[in-house]
């Protein structure tokens, strides 16, 4: 996989931010080359989020996000703000656009807060430095106080003027983000040399000809990690496991076939779930662990919402909305009512459910689902995972869970 084929998920995401007509589809469109956005004198040309994937140097691989005006108003102009404010919880990098001969307004000054809030790490690029003049009045321009961590420039779109400073200021920034970031999804769970067996169940809901991002990022992190991995289908794993000369080391499965791989597998064999070790990825496997208990008051009625962070063609036998819900339904002995979301939308008003049951997340940046989870959280509404819940309904959350030392920390 090049850089430029890397996933959404695992580029960094780069949003651009600040009100109408500051020039930040302008100044988007300069620092990527390309005409991402439409832009015009007209105030409010932005009507809505527009984002591309590419690649940045030296930033590498990322998502660049266009937003619209956040001083937007009107019925629609609420709405967009309300869209732009959405777009925060999956920024990992804030690039606020500022018209640099009017300083910094209130709703500049806000979008600064919501950054700090959300400890997403800020560049303000004071734009159309063209246009200033000498007679500019005092306090525009980096003369604003704008508090710890925030990195300032100046820049004109027009002009040109420091792009490249600015492509590297982002740069600089995305690679002391991504040491951070960079971590083992499972191959600190075993050693060099060590034999993982992937089960990977191909039905009518598997993809035509490739594996799911989970299953393509658990093998190639065990391959770099020296370890010797093994794919196979749940329905030849008894015959594999019979003809091995030696146990395997782990068993990572697809979760809708931990039933049955869990009667396959012997009991001194670790195994646990892609989509368990994609919450430990991810950073919320202990938030999402303590949601499972909320299975055991689902009563007659309740709201449980199936959400999901892809949007894909449903098919017969669909997990979030077939498997799920009827195992949900036999584990419980109740008759809840079940909702679903999918992709970037997650909503609102959670309060109505009376839990969350979110996929693995592959398709969300580590970013959003920690938002995603602490937004259920601040609303007092538990959240878990497929995995997790898969595991608990079949009666082997424990020996799921007994790979994971974080699992076992108070």
């Amino acid at each position: 996989m090049s850089m430029n084929d890397a996933p959404r998920s695992v580029r960094l995401h780069i949003g651009f931010f600040g009100c109408r007509n500051a020039g930040k589809s302008s100044l988007v469109n300069a620092l990527t080359s390309q005409k991402m956005s439409v832009v015009s004198d007209v105030p409010g040309t932005t009507t809505d989020p527009v984002s591309k994937s590419m690649e940045i140097l030296p930033a590498g691989p990322v998502v660049i996000i266009d937003t619209p005006g956040f001083d937007d108003e009107g019925g629609l102009g609420e709405l967009r703000v309300e869209k732009t404010r959405e777009i925060l919880g999956r920024t990992d990098l804030a690039v606020l656009v500022v018209d640099a001969r009017k300083g910094l307004n209130n709703f500049d000054r806000e979008l600064l807060g919501l950054f700090q809030e959300q400890k997403t790490p800020c560049i303000i690029a004071w734009n159309k430095t063209d246009l200033v003049t000498e007679q500019a009045p005092e306090g525009v321009g980096f003369r604003h106080e704008v508090g710890e961590n925030v990195r300032q420039i100046r820049v004109s779109a027009k002009t040109g003027e420091n792009l490249t400073p600015l492509r590297e200021m982002i740069g600089q920034t995305a690679r002391a983000m991504e040491k951070t970031r960079e971590k083992p999804i499972a191959a600190d769970l075993v050693q060099p040399l060590d034999l993982v067996i992937l089960v990977i169940p191909i039905d009518e809901s598997a993809p035509k000809g490739r594996l799911i991002l989970p299953q393509q990022q658990v093998l190639r992190d065990l391959l770099d990690h020296g370890c010797q991995v093994l794919c196979v289908r749940e329905k030849e794993l008894a015959s594999v496991l019979e003809g091995l000369s030696r146990k395997p080391s782990l068993v990572i499965t697809d979760s809708q076939a931990f039933g049955l791989v869990a009667k396959v597998v012997p009991e001194d064999v670790p195994m646990t779930s892609f989509s368990i070790l994609m919450a430990r990825y991810k950073g919320v496997l202990k938030a999402q662990l303590k949601g499972i208990s909320a299975l055991r008051q689902i009563k007659d009625g309740d709201r449980i919402l199936i959400a999901e962070g892809c949007t894909h063609h449903r098919q017969c036998g669909d997990i979030g909305t077939v498997k799920l819900p009827a195992w949900i339904r036999t584990y419980t002995g109740k008759a809840p009512v079940f909702e679903t979301s999918s992709g970037l939308s997650f909503p609102d008003d959670l309060e109505k459910y009376a839990v969350i049951i979110h996929c693995g997340s592959c398709m969300l940046n580590e970013k959003e689902v920690i938002a995603r989870n602490e937004k259920a959280a601040r609303r007092g509404i538990p959240i878990t995972n497929y995995g997790m819940v898969i595991a608990q309904v079949h009666g082997i959350l424990d020996r799921a869970l007994q790979p994971i030392p974080e699992a076992k920390e108070p």
